[in-house]
């Protein structure tokens, strides 16, 4: 009896908290609340309504959050340094939020942040970019400007990445999906043993070069398949097929140091460099070169695509 008095009460209350909790980001005001649209009724301030808390802390989150950079390397070999990043620090946030709601009259918080770092800072960038340990060249037609285009975008994905020890590398994962809307263009394929046209053809040739290149290097393969037939740019069998639903190129760094892959496009040929410390043990491989010669163009019949 007395807790439903309690709550008779509390419900009869007047309204005395409307007053606006500002928020606040780096010195600037990103929104504004009132304490009644987060009161759960009918207690009034007493209590505090969580499902419509936790839509509040969804959006601060998508609203603070910054993605960490890694430090690269330039075009012109220079370093560029990394850059941090933000994710909303939810337990302090709550907190605040909580001393907030319970004060009265105007007050602000300003939300508060944890860093994110960088997965590759400048350090381990200059450590581990003074070694060669392999290389593979490619050479491809650059007449044909949508296949070249396909290429340089791949290549520009893979380029400054970096495999730690006991990590993983998937071609699909780091390329991502290569659509129109990423800039792909579409250039000739290998659909099923036959030459066609779809977005993104070229790309296989910087999988096939990448895979020529970590193999010099020592990697672990773990997954690669040869195109249905033979393709001009690599020797028999030293190719790998890569499909956003498809084959994937897939390798492991068993060695302790880290990776680095630099993959550039010079005119007609494709690059890709493999480096590390001056700490990683010498390893050879006798992979064989690419032709030097430009692969024959093959002409495709569109009515029959």
């Amino acid at each position: 009896m007395k807790m439903i008095l309690v709550l008779l009460l509390l419900a009869l209350q007047p309204d005395t908290i409307s007053e606006e909790i500002s928020l606040t980001f780096e010195g600037e005001k990103i929104s504004s609340i009132h304490r009644s649209e987060y009161a759960l009724p009918p207690f009034g301030q007493s209590m505090i309504d969580h499902e419509k808390y936790s839509e509040l802390e969804k959006k601060l989150e998508a609203a603070v959050f910054k993605m960490p950079t890694n430090a690269t390397i330039d075009e012109h070999g220079h370093l560029v340094s990394e850059k941090m990043g933000y994710q909303l620090n939810k337990e302090k946030f709550k907190e605040a939020f909580y001393q907030s709601f319970y004060m009265k009259g105007t007050t602000s918080i300003d939300i508060p942040v944890k860093t994110i770092y960088p997965k590759v800072d400048s350090e381990l960038l200059t450590s581990i970019s003074s070694k060669k340990i392999s290389q593979y060249i490619t050479f491809f037609n650059s007449r044909n400007k949508e296949r070249s285009h396909n290429i340089k975008l791949a290549s520009d994905a893979i380029n400054n990445y970096v495999v730690f020890p006991g990590e993983t590398f998937s071609f699909n994962a780091a390329v991502g999906k290569r659509t129109v809307e990423k800039g792909y263009l579409p250039a000739p394929v290998i659909v099923r043993g036959e030459l066609s046209e779809g977005v993104g053809g070229g790309i296989c040739q910087v999988s096939s070069t990448l895979f020529n290149a970590v193999d010099r290097a020592g990697v672990k393969i773990l997954e690669r398949y040869s195109h249905s037939r033979r393709v001009p740019y690599v020797p028999p069998n030293r190719d790998a097929t890569v499909s956003w639903y498809g084959p994937d190129f897939v390798f492991k760094n068993r060695h302790n140091q880290p990776l680095l892959i630099r993959s550039k496009v010079i005119g007609g040929q494709l690059i890709i460099v493999i480096l590390s410390s001056d700490t990683f043990s010498d390893y050879k491989r006798e992979v064989p070169s690419a032709p030097d010669t430009l692969p024959k163009e093959e002409s495709i019949d569109k009515d029959n695509t």
